[in-house]
């Protein structure tokens, strides 16, 4: 069993910009209630992209000019607000291969690093850069080097930053702590004897 290495990931980019993208925006509260996390898929963001009749608000998901978009780009603390996993589930699940983003917040960040979906930081000009050259060139595709911490789009780049014990479990494939426990059987027995062992007493 071995996990994919986020090395290299080239898309194109959606500008979801904006300070303050809290998980309740990213998925409403009523579709917590999903037996599956694959049932996420496509409704990220649903309350910002419909009214309650379900007419389209003109969201940047849903322009045209963004269709099959892999990479969001985001403002100042993104995934703020509850710790709900579902938040990161339905983005990766909607086909998002990663955010770059000014910020985010600390348990949004480890929740999508958990499964595989990396979130890197840039400065804001940087991203309004990018946003603009975007918005005018939609078909621009992207290419974000999590080893050199670069992102690169037709001649221009802008250097990204992440924290370093999540880039090498990104880079080197070891993100799922569940599947780092069931591929080294060994090395857990190992730890689970050096382990002090409490007794109650009777």
């Amino acid at each position: 069993m071995s996990l994919t290495k986020f090395t290299r990931m080239t898309g194109t980019c959606v500008p979801v910009l904006g300070p303050d993208m809290d998980t309740d925006r990213i998925i409403p509260a009523r579709f917590l209630k999903c037996i599956t996390f694959d049932e996420l898929a496509g409704v990220m963001f649903w309350d910002e992209r419909y009214d309650e009749n379900s007419n389209s608000k003109n969201h940047p998901i849903d322009d045209p000019r963004f269709k099959g978009a892999s990479i969001i780009l985001g403002g100042a603390n993104f995934g703020c607000g509850s710790s709900r996993e579902h938040a990161p589930q339905t983005i990766r699940r909607s086909g998002v291969q990663a955010i770059i983003a000014e910020s985010f917040a600390e348990i949004f960040f480890g929740n999508s690093t958990g499964i595989g979906l990396p979130c890197v930081c840039a400065k804001p000009e940087d991203i309004a850069r990018l946003a603009s050259w975007v918005s005018n060139h939609p078909d621009t595709e992207l290419t974000i080097d999590l080893e050199n911490l670069i992102a690169t789009w037709a001649q221009d780049s802008m250097p990204l930053s992440m924290p370093a014990e999540a880039r090498e479990a990104l880079t080197r494939g070891r993100w799922d702590a569940i599947v780092e426990l069931l591929v080294n059987p060994d090395e857990v027995e190992k730890k689970n004897a050096e382990l002090p062992q409490v007794r109650c007493s009777k």
